[in-house]
């Protein structure tokens, strides 16, 4: 028997070898030469840590809030879409590990569980729902109330994405959902991604976004959606300053600054590397997250020092969730927490407000990808 793994990426290689190639190549894969991808990651290790030392880090306190809603620890799961490919029960087991760990996870509109299902499975439980704007705007504010009366306590908006980023392995793969699984919050075919007259010979997912998703979409719909619900709006796909400073004058309540999972445009910077600039252009009026190449303790540390509030982990979930369900989902967050609780003791932090810039300092050396 294989030894049990101990860190994010023991859960990918396990994940690499136990599921079909084009599910994990459509889960793995970045855009075009991936040149983002693998500088999300990289791009922590230009960062260097400078602890603090002889504090009493006897006891330590993780928790934190978003918007007010308290969490165990500033790690949350990001929106990945269609888990079911991954595990039989998919999304709702993530919500059942968030919720056993303490913290809060972000549904895809693109879940192969519905918004009611996973409410259901944790009811109880911190939940936020992912948005694209479709070209259908009654489909789209119907999603919005659906996830407002199931209890999700606020919408990230997805504004990265008017089309599809150009993802090589999955126009190779025809990529598209197995034969026995849908997106679960659409009813027809055509929406829920699972079209009998197929996909051609591109990426399914690339056909589907362009058939279904607004590419019209721009900052006055903020206030359309500010319109129709009384939810929180967080802008997700931010790596601009100016952006960041026009989303908070458009009165978004948070900025996710994120380039998709490097799934999008290549070639766009790794995400830490823009986050002290989004943190100082917003200048506290708003709370700013991270998401993008979290793969250890000392990556949420360093994103905190650099102005984040929170982080979240999509990938890492995944592979998790691949592992053994909700307990594999479960053993990927702890084993981040603990990494993250080691780390701000060894950094002389008794709690995440101790955390600020003077913990961390860009290397001048290059990390080469």
């Amino acid at each position: 028997m294989s030894p049990k793994p101990i860190t994010v990426d023991d859960y990918e290689e396990y994940a690499r070898r136990s599921l079909r190639k084009s599910v994990y190549d459509y889960y793995r894969s970045g855009a075009e030469d991936q040149q983002t991808l693998a500088d999300n990651v990289a791009a922590f290790s230009r960062y260097r840590l400078y602890p603090r030392v002889l504090r009493d880090v006897s006891a330590t306190d993780l928790s934190t809030t978003i918007l007010g809603q308290k969490i165990s620890m500033p790690i949350c799961v990001g929106s990945t879409a269609m888990q079911r490919m991954a595990h039989p029960d998919g999304e709702t087991a993530t919500a059942r590990a968030c919720r056993a760990v303490g913290t809060g996870m972000m549904l895809s509109s693109w879940a192969t569980s519905s918004i009611e299902e996973v409410a259901e499975a944790a009811p109880d439980s911190l939940r936020w729902m992912q948005l694209y704007i479709y070209k259908d705007r009654n489909l789209t504010k119907s999603l919005v109330q659906r996830a407002e009366r199931s209890g999700y306590k606020a919408i990230f908006l997805t504004v990265d994405t008017p089309y599809l980023g150009r993802r090589l392995a999955d126009v190779r793969n025809k990529f598209q959902l197995p034969p026995h699984l849908r997106m679960k919050n659409f009813d027809t075919e055509e929406l829920a991604f699972s079209s009998k007259q197929g996909y051609g010979e591109d990426s399914g997912l690339a056909v589907y976004v362009a058939q279904a998703i607004d590419p019209s979409i721009n900052w006055n719909d903020i206030e359309w959606l500010r319109g129709i619900t009384s939810l929180p709006i967080i802008v997700k796909g931010i790596v601009r300053a100016d952006d960041a400073k026009e989303a908070v004058k458009r009165g978004v309540s948070a900025i996710l600054v994120s380039n998709h999972g490097a799934r999008q445009l290549d070639g766009v910077p790794a995400t830490i590397d823009v986050l002290q600039e989004i943190t100082e252009a917003v200048d506290g009026k708003v709370e700013v997250y991270l998401d993008g190449g979290i793969r250890k303790g000392t990556d949420v540390l360093k994103a905190l020092a650099l102005g984040a509030r929170a982080v979240f982990v999509g990938r890492p979930a995944l592979w998790g969730l691949a592992y053994q369900g909700e307990e594999g989902v479960k053993d990927v967050l702890n084993i981040l927490m603990e990494e993250f609780r080691l780390a701000m003791s060894l950094a002389g932090c008794c709690s995440v407000s101790e955390i600020d810039k003077s913990l961390v300092r860009k290397s001048h050396f290059s990390s080469r990808l």
